[in-house]
């Protein structure tokens, strides 16, 4: 499955909103520093699809803040 984000970094509460079947907007407290925050990002997907992290991988915009995920079983 494959999912599309939109990041906020530095964000004062983290979350994460469903917009759409394959759309979500998710907030971290983390600056976008050596991939600290997309570190936080899948750990964040991996409590709410409640799988593990290695399942979850950035397809594409590693340094941008909107993201395509894949999500493995």
């Amino acid at each position: 499955m494959r999912i599309s984000l939109k990041v906020t970094t530095r964000a004062k509460k983290e979350g994460i909103e469903k917009i759409s079947e394959n759309s979500y907007r998710i907030k971290v407290s983390l600056p976008p520093e050596k991939g600290k925050a997309n570190k936080r990002v899948i750990e964040l997907l991996s409590e709410e699809f409640d799988i593990k992290k290695q399942n979850i991988r950035i397809v594409s915009g590693e340094t941008s803040s909107r993201k395509i995920i894949e999500i493995g079983l």
